[in-house]
């Protein structure tokens, strides 16, 4: 019988490490608002609301669906950072290959059922036979990119628990940057119109994989990333599978709060879901600065726990959570000393403007109470605790269910705010109390 690998050797765990993970994350995150921009800037050079409309829809639509397989960045980055921690660098290398065979084959199946998933999504939410039909070109043509789209997020799984964010970053900047100069060129110089913003995100996706299989080339310099004995091995299927599965439970549920948070929002009325779309760019960008400190966590607090240090997992998850922390409260001064300011850059509707100071107060808070629900998330998939973090979440979202019924007949819009903020709040305790049995667990 082959004896386990060493157990990789221990790097001084510091400030420094914790950043050289975090930072290009953020970075990272900040260019994504910019794309979804620069493509709604050009094709409204063409004058018409119609392709506005088709690429605004055509795009929330498959995000939606590709954001169903988000659970492989979460699943192969906790698996592939214990595995290194482990010293098992066979099986790093395998996890490559499992998440780029679940990534293309979950794009496959999309491509042959896109008839169906369409027609669905325009049942659900229908658009004038014009804006449906040009949104129709643009999804069938970006549809024959989804392999790629989702094998992505393997690959920034891996690399985030490698510890190669600056990877992540570059992969972010080149797609990012392709995508919006193939937008001008075929959009404002070749006159394509929608097809051509599609076009642009399928060149920019398919290169992106490219890129991306390059920046993770060391995985595929050993041969067992196409041994099939180790990559079918079963009980590594079955784990990644069982990890997977509940990051997905977990993600519908966190999912279908913040959908029933909109939905709920506008029975209140069209101003006060204005208001609630301004304000909740404000937890876009606490999600984009909290994330990276959550990956680092992930990635250091899943080396420990592959390494069976419970000394060093406890220091990781003190460390990024200090950063977190820091980060969140710079986040809720910034929001409490220039949030009406931007309320006011983002709507000139003065009702709206309005509406959406009187809520502030809750964003100010948000990323104080919400920093724990965060970075307990990253700690636990590090350690792959996911069935934690599935039965929680669902604790969590019945416990939101029940404050929304009790508070928003009384308090209407504040009641909706404080069942989210409780929502957040519970998800943090919950985790919290499971999170003795982790460090009892890597100890074993």
């Amino acid at each position: 019988m082959a004896e386990p690998a060493p157990a990789a050797p221990e790097r001084p765990l510091t400030h420094r490490r914790v950043l050289h993970i975090a930072v290009p994350i953020v970075l990272s995150n900040a260019t994504v608002p910019i794309l979804g921009a620069v493509d709604t800037g050009v094709v409204g050079q063409m004058g018409e609301a119609a392709p506005i409309g088709a690429v605004g829809i055509g795009a929330i639509i498959l995000t939606a669906i590709y954001w169903i397989f988000g659970f492989l960045r979460m699943g192969t980055s906790g698996l592939v950072a214990q595995a290194l921690g482990a010293g098992q660098k066979d099986e790093v290398s395998a996890l490559l290959t499992r998440a780029l065979l679940i990534g293309f084959g979950a794009g496959l199946a999309l491509i042959a059922l896109q008839a169906a998933l369409f027609w669905g999504a325009f049942q659900v939410s229908p658009a004038s036979p014009e804006v449906e039909s040009l949104a129709r070109d643009y999804m069938e043509i970006r549809i024959w990119s989804a392999p790629a789209a989702i094998a992505i997020y393997g690959l920034t799984g891996w690399l985030i628990a490698a510890e190669r964010t600056k990877g992540v970053l570059v992969l972010q900047l080149w797609m990012n940057g392709l995508n919006i100069a193939l937008d001008l060129w075929f959009v404002l110089g070749l006159g394509w119109g929608v097809s051509g913003v599609a076009f642009a995100t399928f060149l920019a996706e398919w290169t992106g994989l490219a890129l991306g299989l390059w920046l993770c080339r060391d995985a595929f310099a050993r041969p067992a990333w196409r041994q099939k004995d180790l990559v079918f091995a079963r009980d590594r299927l079955v784990q990644m599978a069982a990890v997977n599965g509940d990051i997905l439970i977990r993600s519908v549920l966190l999912q279908a709060a913040f959908v029933s948070f909109l939905f709920l929002g506008a029975d209140l009325g069209d101003v006060t879901l204005a208001a609630n779309q301004v304000l909740l760019q404000f937890l876009h960008v606490t999600a984009y600065a909290l994330d990276g400190f959550a990956f680092a966590a992930e990635a250091l607090v899943g080396q420990a726990y592959g390494a069976g240090a419970v000394a060093r997992l406890r220091r990781a998850a003190w460390m990024t959570s200090l950063w977190g922390g820091g980060t969140a409260l710079a986040l809720a001064l910034a929001f409490a000393l220039l949030g009406p300011m931007v309320i006011d850059v983002m709507t000139t509707a003065p009702d709206v403007r309005e509406t959406a100071r009187s809520f502030l107060p809750w964003m100010v808070a948000a990323p104080v109470l919400g920093v724990a629900a965060w970075m307990l998330d990253g700690i636990f998939i590090g350690a792959t605790r996911t069935r934690d973090m599935r039965n929680m979440m669902a604790l969590s979202f019945g416990i939101y269910c029940i404050t929304v019924a009790l508070l928003l007949p009384p308090f209407g819009n504040h009641g909706l705010w404080a069942a989210m903020t409780v929502m957040f709040v519970i998800r943090a305790i919950t985790l919290g109390a499971k999170y003795p049995a982790l460090e009892r667990a890597a100890g074993g």
